[in-house]
């Protein structure tokens, strides 16, 4: 392939951006990524505060060797930017009762844990690990790299969605194999990690669980925002042009071709070819707003439905707390009644489930010597579901999560406080300006999988492309970079000459 007088674009540096301008640059196709803020990573952005290193978005690296690739298809070796670093247990579930569940690839472990906990599901649990090796040949490796065209290449993947029982829930499916209640939130609960309901994402989310059974769970010295650091020195390693702190502010069209990018600085350039890794709302909506195009999706794309907020909860502490795993779930005493009252009726509930991220357990370095770095993470309803004065909100909530954390986990935590800050719908909506302040997205209901998701390329505009947690396969950091491959792959073949 040659791509000589061709340039192309990429808007936004989150994972997908990244991974998608690395392999446009790796090519030979000349790409300037562009983005809005002062640091690469998208939501995967970063805060130092006091002395402590705080993660904003993911908080683990479950496929690794897709990311390698991305340095492979040059002759680099990730390894020489990044050091991965293995985390044990992957995670730990804990109920109000007291009893506790660590997921981590160590077969036997894991197999006295089920025994323990509910001795007559150990069949049916090793029936779910083979349904979810087979979900992740068929819809991680085979489905999660197909273009989507016409509907007639999601016909093809009919036979394996009916095969897998797509339309059950990821809560129904693990019901289907195991009885024991907190069994079953344990095989449905990483449906959440990527913004779906476990009561209504389809059943093929059951092959989340089989990465971490079989590729472990790694985290990356100094915080996953030094993989998206690392991803944007391997761009630049590669020749590409990066203007951070530049914010789109249009894509220009004439007929039905992207022709310039336009940012808030002035600066403009035409291109042979423009990729969003930006919110989809805000792409068709915002940076489209000039063509009939962008005016037509943005009134679709407010019909969909958009998976919740979150609201987080960082703070630094004096001490180091070795009992407590780098993942914690602190189950509250419902399950299914909490994700009723954030997807469907949207009210924050009395009761709270918190998502407890504790990294200097693993890598001291981001915080002070003695003491420990955490965040805690609650899924909220969006926006458009609730609307509140998160301004006011804000600090109450903040004391409700330290405080149940204070009264399972840390029982002076309160006086151990060193620094503490929250971050709530209203940042995604400003900072990554996300519709609805949506944490990921459409949410991930079979009607709007696969073909029903936003395509790669444009219907209409043929030389405007999209990547990220809105495209096929859907969010997640394995996602979105097995999204950029199949993008890229689209785009390097329509401008080939």
């Amino acid at each position: 392939m040659t791509f000589e007088g061709k340039h192309a674009c990429v808007i936004g540096a989150g994972f997908g951006g990244l991974a998608l301008a690395i392999r446009l640059q790796a090519a030979g196709l000349a790409t300037t990524l562009v983005e809005a803020r002062d640091k690469p990573g998208g939501c995967a952005y970063f805060w130092q505060k006091d002395g402590f290193t705080f993660d904003a978005g993911p908080t683990a690296i479950v496929d690794p060797g897709c990311l390698r690739e991305l340095w492979e298809i040059t002759g680099h070796s990730m390894a020489g930017d990044v050091e991965l670093m293995p985390v044990t247990p992957h995670y730990r579930l804990s109920w109000p009762d007291g009893t506790s569940f660590d997921q981590s690839d160590d077969a036997p472990a894991l197999r006295r844990q089920i025994v323990r906990l509910a001795p007559g599901d150990l069949g049916g649990y090793e029936a779910f690990l083979a349904h979810s090796a087979e979900c992740a040949r068929e819809h991680g490796e085979r489905l999660g790299a197909q273009r989507f065209f016409d509907f007639t290449a999601m016909a093809r993947a009919v036979p394996a969605l009916v095969k897998q029982r797509a339309w059950r829930s990821a809560y129904d499916t693990a019901a289907r194999f195991v009885e024991n209640e907190k069994l079953r939130q344990a095989l449905s609960i990483h449906t959440l990690l990527v913004g779906g309901n476990p009561l209504a994402a389809g059943s093929v989310f059951a092959l989340m669980h089989r990465p971490e059974t079989s590729g472990g769970v790694w985290w990356v010295r100094g915080g996953i925002n030094r993989l998206a650091a690392a991803m944007l020195r391997h761009f630049e390693r590669l020749g590409g042009t990066v203007r951070l702190g530049e914010a789109a502010v249009a894509i220009e069209t004439s007929g039905t071709r992207v022709t310039e990018v336009e940012t808030a600085s002035g600066w403009r350039e035409r291109f042979q070819a423009v990729a969003s890794n930006g919110d989809l709302m805000r792409t068709y909506r915002d940076l489209l707003a000039g063509s009939t195009r962008g005016q037509q999706m943005a009134r679709r794309l407010a019909r969909k439905r958009f998976s919740p907020s979150l609201f987080v909860v960082h703070f630094g502490i004096e001490g180091n707390w070795p009992g407590i795993p780098h993942h914690t779930v602190l189950f509250g005493p419902r399950y299914q009644g909490l994700l009723e009252d954030i997807f469907d009726h949207g009210v924050l509930p009395a009761d709270l489930s918190i998502y407890l991220h504790h990294p200097t357990v693993t890598d001291p370095s981001l915080a002070p010597e003695g003491m420990s770095t955490f965040y805690a993470l609650i899924p909220v309803p969006h926006l458009g579901k609730l609307t509140v004065d998160w301004a006011q909100i804000g600090p109450v909530l903040e004391a409700r999560v330290l405080a149940e954390i204070e009264r399972r986990l840390i029982p002076d935590l309160s006086d151990r406080i060193v620094t503490r800050f929250h971050y709530t719908p209203r940042d995604f909506a400003g900072d990554v300006c996300a519709h609805l302040g949506s944490a990921f997205g459409p949410e991930p209901v079979l009607t709007q999988s696969a073909w029903f998701r936003c395509p790669r390329r444009d219907d209409v505009i043929s030389n405007l492309y999209l990547v990220g947690a809105g495209t096929h396969p859907g969010a997640g950091i394995p996602g979105v970079i097995a999204g950029a491959k199949a993008t890229a792959a689209i785009m390097l073949e329509d401008l080939a000459s």
